[in-house]
């Protein structure tokens, strides 16, 4: 099918992300070892309520404390819990710049409002090309859940089947595909080079 947008995943395909790095903060801060932090680390339901924006960070925080066992105040949990973003990943900046000037260019994050507040602070120029940016905290919604893929859909106003999906977590790219987008696991900046490649030659419909 030809193309009317491109969406893109945030961590894992514009960034770097390691939650290895916040353990090692939070196991520094606490003094104890970063590898029994990692072994109780889970994406638990106080995780996903956070990045729909039903609990804030305190209330998340105070849930990390009795998982991982340790007590750190809220201002130590938040100073750890933003190194889990990296670097931007070489070669998308350009990329993105040039995918722009044929297509308009979409956000979609599952995330929470700290770690929105300071991605899109930190990375405002990488973003600049993104005409919006939907986040699963202020949607209420959130990947792979198909009325999360819906609701961005009717937002652009663009049929989910004339939307390429970019995303480096399988169950999000299979959700996608579920309601009808095209969609591209990412692995490396070249499954996307590759993907929009392709979708030069469709012809237009």
């Amino acid at each position: 099918m030809p193309v009317d947008a491109l969406l893109f995943d945030f961590g894992g395909v514009l960034v770097e992300i390691d939650f290895g790095q916040v353990m090692a903060n939070w196991a520094a801060r606490a003094q104890v070892e970063a590898a029994a932090l990692q072994a109780r680390f889970r994406m638990d339901d106080f995780y996903v309520q956070h990045e729909l924006g039903r609990i804030d960070a305190g209330e998340y925080f105070e849930s990390l404390r009795a998982a991982l066992g340790i007590d750190l105040s809220d201002a130590d949990f938040a100073a750890g819990w933003d190194t889990v973003f990296l670097r931007e990943i070489p070669g998308i900046r350009a990329l993105l710049q040039a995918a722009a000037r044929e297509w308009p260019l979409y956000l979609f994050s599952n995330t929470n409002v700290s770690h929105h507040r300071f991605w899109a602070s930190q990375y405002a120029d990488l973003l600049a090309p993104f005409e919006r940016i939907f986040v699963s905290n202020e949607l209420g919604k959130r990947k792979p859940a198909p009325e999360a893929f819906h609701a961005v859909a009717q937002a652009i106003d663009v049929p989910p089947e004339r939307i390429l999906f970019f995303d480096d977590t399988l169950d999000n790219v299979n959700g996608a595909l579920a309601v009808g987008m095209q969609a591209v696991h990412v692995k490396s900046v070249a499954d996307i080079e590759r993907a929009i490649a392709w979708i030069r030659d469709i012809p237009a419909a």
